[in-house]
């Protein structure tokens, strides 16, 4: 979630103006009530499931070909992901704690200030985990399912999650409709990330075992099954004490093995740029196989 907000590098791009749009209307709107941060929720998302479903009904199959290209690419964020994860590896394998510790946010939320390489280490391959599900499955599910409009309003959701979604004084309330909305859209994207480290990650029966016995053991209802997937596959424990804003978060444990090291990292970005292809690979098969569906030749 963290990292598609903190990473477009252009101001122009599609997210960086969501964002900037969103924060407006969020001084606009404050107030610490759910009541005002549904409303929030209602006209960022509503805005953004607008504009796709204005794009999907371009006249032209070309144009409308080149507009699901371009929504595709602009909430896409698995290149972007393989690159962090690789930089982190690229610092930790140098000794580099503090160029490491600074590259973390780009990542998750959690305080780098303290956290020694087996500590980065985790936390990278925690986020690549989770990250796999929210840049890559996840907006390629709801594009499957509702073409532009959902690749759209994925996006808005998984983006203000990140923004206003997190526990704080300022968001308890305010942020309760984004956090929940956003539960909602990675409820199945998750289950199948999940899935798909199973069925192409190096050690399917670690994933499989890893993510049956410990993926609801997660304080959140999706990041666990991603999270326990990649534990078991890569055959390292995850899970433990996260610091967020000077709060402590003591969480369950995933997996067995070694925590992770360095050279987990490496194997993570791999994983996670392997089940960005199977995705891919599946989306492009299911909207073919509806293509061919009963009745599309009939006349």
């Amino acid at each position: 979630m963290h990292l598609l907000v903190a990473d477009p590098r252009s101001p122009a791009h599609p997210v960086a103006l969501f964002g900037r749009t969103a924060a407006k209307l969020e001084r606009a709107l404050y107030q610490d009530a759910r009541s005002r941060g549904v409303l929030h929720v209602a006209v960022c998302v509503g805005g953004a499931t607008t504009l796709g479903v204005l794009a999907q009904r371009i006249p032209g199959r070309a144009a409308r070909t080149v507009m699901t290209a371009v929504a595709t690419w602009a909430v896409l964020g698995g290149t972007t992901l393989a690159r962090e994860g690789a930089s982190m590896a690229a610092a930790l394998e140098h000794g580099d704690l503090g160029r490491a510790r600074a590259r973390l946010p780009h990542l998750c939320g959690r305080d780098p200030s303290r956290l020694e390489a087996g500590e980065l280490a985790r936390a990278t391959v925690e986020s690549l985990a989770e990250n796999t599900s929210d840049a890559v499955v996840a907006p390629l599910f709801w594009g499957a399912v509702a073409g532009v409009p959902g690749l759209l309003a994925y996006r808005a959701i998984n983006t203000l999650d990140a923004m206003i979604g997190h526990r704080s004084p300022r968001y308890e309330r305010f942020g309760w409709a984004a956090a929940r909305l956003d539960d909602a859209a990675n409820y199945l994207p998750a289950r199948l990330t999940g899935l798909l480290v199973v069925l192409t990650g190096p050690d399917p029966r670690g994933a499989l075992a890893a993510l049956r016995r410990d993926g609801h053991r997660h304080p959140s209802p999706n990041a666990g099954r991603c999270e326990a997937a990649f534990a078991g596959a890569l055959g390292v424990t995850l899970g433990g004490t996260n610091v967020y804003e000077g709060r402590a978060e003591h969480r369950p444990t995933m997996g067995d093995g070694p925590e992770p090291d360095v050279k987990d990292i490496r194997r993570a970005v791999r994983l996670t740029r392997t089940v960005s292809v199977a995705a891919a690979a599946t989306t492009v098969l299911a909207a073919w196989a509806l293509s061919r569906g009963p009745g599309r030749h009939r006349r």
